[in-house]
């Protein structure tokens, strides 16, 4: 006999991180930075600054991340329905994987527009561009700083913070070259930042984008150590083995999991029981949704590896 007994009801303690209470933290990044924006634009325009304007633009699309985050923490609260029976939880690893390839797109557009300024210089007021960006350091900061205790628990979370952190060094690199092009004129340091933020920036998202690109292709969460999760099964009264288990992202809050699990003869009927326990021990290893299937230790499996 072989036995197929899914079961998806949910222990009754929630390991999922509440993140309700950065609903502030997300508004006030976006109002901050798109006042910011403003200004860096109109400055950028006074004192033909590259490096103010494609601070600016990298600032507009910080905005548009924090905005899109902040949709995404709300569909994922959304109910799930009939067509989308997990809800709309994975828009979070959708939000999060176009962000990162938004910031890509925009370090190759800073930076062939900074090479087109080493070509064809032109002059730019140092002043202005060190006293814009001295705020930028302020408001990208504090942004930061707003997101700098969760930001290990998820992934939206983490690339608000990225982005706000790599901002504010950036800022304090354009703050330090219009200084120096204010006492010295050496126009060309003003591209040659615009390419050490393009390059700042790529580094502050290549993670982000990788662990993005992992859950979007449903590959095992980053932080998920399988061996330790298929060790825990192993434990389970009557379980003497363990296959066909499955990993996957539903959020980048949320992870899932199905398994195959042979039971002793003996132990078959307490199924319920194990599955139960095993279920309240995966929480415990950030896995909120788990399927198990079980199996007579002296059935053969007829379904093959995948």
């Amino acid at each position: 006999m072989h036995m197929h007994s899914h079961d998806h009801s949910h222990h009754h303690h929630d390991h999922t991180p509440k993140l309700d209470h950065l609903n502030a933290a997300f508004i006030w990044g976006i109002v901050l930075n798109s006042a910011f924006v403003v200004i860096e634009v109109i400055y950028g325009l006074i004192s033909g600054s590259l490096s103010l304007l494609t601070d600016a633009g990298h600032n507009l699309s910080d905005v548009a991340s924090l905005a899109l985050a902040l949709l995404a923490f709300k569909l994922a609260k959304a109910k799930s329905n009939k067509n989308y029976t997990y809800g709309y939880k994975r828009s979070t690893i959708i939000v999060s994987f176009f962000n990162a390839v938004i910031l890509v797109v925009a370090v190759g557009f800073i930076i062939y527009e900074a090479v087109m300024r080493f070509i064809h210089p032109e002059p730019i007021a140092g002043g202005t561009i060190a006293w814009v960006a001295l705020a930028g350091i302020g408001v990208n900061g504090f942004t930061a700083w707003l997101f700098v205790k969760d930001k290990d628990s998820d992934l939206n979370v983490k690339g608000a913070y990225l982005h706000m952190a790599v901002d504010a060094i950036v800022s304090l690199g354009v703050v330090i070259s219009g200084v120096i092009i204010y006492f010295t004129g050496f126009i060309w340091l003003d591209s040659a930042v615009s390419i050490i933020i393009g390059v700042v920036i790529l580094v502050g998202t290549w993670s982000l984008l990788k662990d993005s690109l992992r859950l979007e292709m449903d590959g095992v969460p980053k932080d998920i150590d399988l061996q330790k999760i298929k060790a825990e099964l192993l434990k389970g009264k009557g379980v003497v083995d363990v296959h066909h288990m499955h990993v996957w992202a539903l959020s980048t809050t949320e992870n899932a999991l199905t398994a195959h699990l042979v039971i002793s003869p003996e132990h078959m009927a307490m199924f319920d029981e194990i599955k139960h326990d095993l279920r309240h021990k995966l929480e415990h290893l950030s896995i909120t949704h788990s399927t198990f299937e079980p199996e007579f230790s002296d059935e053969k499996c007829q379904q093959p590896d995948c």
